[in-house]
């Protein structure tokens, strides 16, 4: 039989757009779904409008048209909403820390302690300026370990293949000797290697080395000494190494106590960590509108690309 006029005001819709009523303290859940066959419903009075024939579900039945539009209309506002809270989340973690990752495969990523006449930098900016004569452009600085009154570093520090100062395996007081401490290291292939001061071997193929002490994360764990809500708090600073093997400098913005700032690697997905220093702390990166370049420091780390 033909249809006629009025009876297009009647449909079976294909599929509806389902808010289940949830369980007390649970979100909304949306669904798709197919309708009761037996249902039909009329359009003229009831189109957009809940349906309110289940007890326990408001079931929403629209023309085909007009409810893909709603499910599309309501799935943006729920990614909106994703969306704006990660981002939230992110902006939140930029606030607390100036953080610089590297590749030290295709980055030129050196340390720092003494110019060509023995003179110690010091300062990032010294550094900066001594760069600058020989061409070289500083896009990234941070100090790089714990020193002596002398300025000279407090342990190991391998500087293009040669050690400088040897392994420091004492005990005693202060956040360097916080066992288990230790080394990071880039080898002559250019990887980069966190590891335990008790774990470290030279094996002739080290490029730069600075050792440092507490270790922050070790093997994926935060270091056992550190107490979560600990009101031992500082500006720090430290290195962790990534999942893909690049390496990521962090400094806190503000004062911080040892269990979020190891924390902060972890999330990161950093497997090892090394602290390297506290109030002290400098970084220079210009491109985050970050540029402290004053202290007196031993080692420097720094990253450079050629000015001309």
């Amino acid at each position: 039989m033909t249809k006629t006029r009025e009876d297009r005001r009647y449909f079976q819709p294909r599929r509806v757009f389902v808010i289940a009523r949830p369980s007390f303290g649970k979100p909304f859940r949306l669904k798709y779904c197919r309708p009761k066959q037996s249902e039909k419903i009329d359009i003229s009075r009831n189109t957009q409008k809940l349906y309110e024939k289940l007890p326990t579900k408001h079931l929403l039945n629209m023309p085909r048209s007009i409810n893909r539009v709603f499910i599309h209309t309501t799935f943006l506002f729920f990614a909106t909403v994703s969306i704006f809270a990660f981002t939230q989340k992110e902006k939140n973690t930029d606030e607390k820390f100036i953080s610089y990752t590297v590749d030290p495969k295709k980055q030129d990523l050196k340390l720092y302690w003494k110019d060509i006449k023995q003179q110690n930098f010091k300062s990032i900016q010294n550094l900066k300026t001594w760069l600058e004569k020989n061409n070289k452009k500083l896009v990234f600085a941070m100090n790089a370990g714990m020193y002596k009154e002398d300025y000279s570093p407090l342990g190991l520090f391998i500087e293009d293949k040669k050690i400088i100062t040897a392994l420091n395996t004492k005990n005693a007081n202060g956040n360097f000797y916080l066992k288990p401490n230790g080394v990071f290291y880039i080898t002559n292939d250019s990887t980069a290697v966190i590891c335990k001061t008790t774990n470290f071997i030279n094996n002739g193929k080290i490029k730069y080395a600075t050792q440092s002490g507490p270790m922050l994360v070790i093997d994926g764990k935060i270091h056992p000494e550190f107490k979560e809500g600990s009101k031992n708090v500082n500006i720090r600073n430290g290195v962790g190494i990534l999942p893909d093997n690049r390496i990521v400098f962090a400094m806190s913005k503000s004062e911080i106590n040892f269990y979020d700032f190891a924390n902060y690697f972890k999330s990161l997905g950093c497997k090892n960590a090394l602290y390297l220093d506290g109030f002290v702390s400098r970084t220079y990166l210009p491109e985050q509108n970050w540029t402290q370049t004053d202290g007196n420091f031993g080692v420097l780390i720094g990253v450079t690309i050629n000015s001309q």
